[in-house]
């Protein structure tokens, strides 16, 4: 495995513009209010060949035996200890502008009992005259003070040669087994590569990071009633083994995404933002609802940007062991009520058992309804089996290649039994299909004309696609492209006549041959 290297010091020193700057990439939230980061953030680095994981963390502002009145302080400081506990090398970030403060000389006496190798990176040194304040660092104890500047890429480099100088060293790279055993096939590469990324998106406070924590039965990201505890966008490793078979994945721990105008603060824009992003970048989104508390109308705007994305879903009714016990006595309490005879046309009571309440999910979320719904609860572990069954199959299904053969006799069918509403009278004429890309499932369609595909009729084919070969939880892409040949065709046909040429005048033959 890679080194890994924690960032950790004080709050509002720099250090997620710091991360930031050595990922190579803007990752955490970076603000002048302190305390912005919560959870630790880690992402895959390397330079010049060699590879690292680097950690962000919340500042540790608690000096020892201090009591947090902030509960989600103090989780983040529990997060920070774990990052600690697992580095392999520590960067100390300090503020060479306001010089060494008395929590600066906490924090080192914390990772001195660490007993870590630490580098102190200066920040915020942005001239040669900001680096005379490196002398006042020299009582923290550590060897190496090295000036750099987060925000101008100033001695980023040779903090970052430094830093990989202290890491253990991998091992050379053995003989790699050939790719195929003599005189076998080569075999196509799948389309999904590497570990599966699994976006946990929904609402404020419907248990995103709670299904997260007990996914790994670890304490990853910090969980809090209070909503709006997640900020960044955190990706946690995650490893499953199934039949002897192991299947990675990245849990991406998302902000609660509210409504544009109830947003109080740039924090909260830029966290929603960082939610929107990982939509773009997952393989497949689980939108976590909150059984108590049913659909709402930004439920369905975070099922809509799912689906503008092209992104497989799996929808998640979480807490369900909140409501499992009121649907019950709802059941049993129709059952004693209901008449021996009923009257002809009277509705009786609704209640709202597990299939019932599926059923009413997917009507609600009539768009979506492609993607399984699971019932689950995050604080007693009911039915997180089956989701990660549902995340198993969406899998398989989203990595499935129909064959040309069955795709074309499939879709021939469909158009023989249906054929779309034209205006005009024109008569759908299908050519040929291939499948062009697996994530999202697209399909190249050969057409006479590609105007008679309305989003009904694309919808329907989309269906009958899905009822010949699966493709539960994944959206279907349909391209028709009309043929070259009827484009030119149509174009002669509805463009202005050209004005015909006058002929020559034919000559007389000549004398000799009268």
């Amino acid at each position: 495995m890679p080194g890994l290297i924690a960032i950790v010091g004080r709050p509002n020193v720099g250090k997620s513009a710091l991360f930031n700057r050595l990922a190579g990439r803007r990752i955490a939230i970076v603000h002048d209010q302190p305390g912005v980061t919560r959870d630790r953030i880690s992402a895959e680095a390397e330079w010049r060949g060699q590879p690292f994981t680097l950690v962000d963390t919340g500042g540790i502002g608690l000096r020892p035996g201090e009591t947090a009145p902030d509960l989600l302080a103090s989780a983040a400081l529990e997060q920070t200890d774990l990052a600690i506990q697992a580095a392999d090398l520590i960067v100390l970030v300090v503020d060479v502008r306001e010089g060494l403060a008395p929590l600066d000389r906490e924090v080192a006496q914390r990772l001195h009992r660490a007993g870590k190798p630490v580098l102190v990176a200066a920040n915020k040194a942005d001239t040669a005259e900001t680096e005379e304040g490196l002398v006042d660092f020299a009582a923290l104890g550590f060897e190496r003070i090295l000036p750099v500047s987060a925000i101008h890429g100033r001695g980023v480099d040779t903090l970052i040669e430094s830093a990989l100088a202290g890491l253990p060293q991998l091992p050379p790279p053995g003989g790699e087994a050939p790719a195929t055993p003599p005189g076998a096939e080569p075999t196509h590469a799948p389309a999904l590569t590497g570990p599966l990324k699994l976006a946990v998106v929904g609402r404020p406070n419907v248990g995103k990071s709670s299904l997260i924590n007990a996914l790994t039965r670890s304490a990853r990201v910090i969980v809090s009633a209070i909503p709006g505890t997640t900020r960044d966008a955190v990706d946690v490793p995650f490893a499953v083994e199934t039949d002897g078979v192991r299947q990675e994945y990245i849990l991406i721990d998302t902000a609660g995404q509210r409504k544009p105008r109830q947003v109080a603060n740039s924090i909260e824009f830029f966290s929603v933002k960082r939610a929107e992003d990982s939509i773009e970048r997952c393989d497949l989104a689980l939108l976590v609802l909150d059984a108590q508390g049913g659909i709402f109308e930004q439920d369905k705007k975070i099922a809509g940007k799912i689906l503008e994305a092209r992104k497989a879903c799996i929808v998640v009714v979480n807490k369900w062991d909140l409501v499992e016990h009121e649907a019950t006595e709802a059941l049993a309490q129709a059952r004693q009520q209901r008449p021996r005879h009923p009257r002809r046309g009277a509705a009786g009571p609704a209640p709202q058992t597990l299939a019932d309440f599926g059923s009413w999910v997917q009507r609600q979320l009539f768009f979506l309804d492609h993607a399984p719904v699971i019932f689950t609860s995050a604080q007693s572990g009911f039915h997180l089996d089956r989701l990660l069954e549902a995340v198993r199959y969406v899998t398989a299904q989203l990595r499935q290649h129909v064959p040309t053969a069955l795709l074309n006799r499939a879709l021939h069918e469909a158009i023989e039994r249906r054929q779309p509403v034209s205006a005009t009278g024109h008569r759908l004429k299908f050519f040929y299909a291939t499948q062009v890309r697996q994530a999202p499932p697209t399909f190249l369609l050969f057409v006479n004309r590609d105007a008679l595909f309305s989003p009904p009729y694309t919808r329907y084919l989309a269906e009958e696609l899905r009822r010949a070969f699966g493709f539960e939880g994944c959206p279907l892409v349909l391209v028709p492209k009309p043929r070259p040949k009827t484009v030119e065709s149509k174009h002669r046909a509805s463009g202005p006549r050209r004005a015909a040429k006058p002929r020559r005048p034919r000559r007389s033959p000549p004398a000799y041959a009268r």
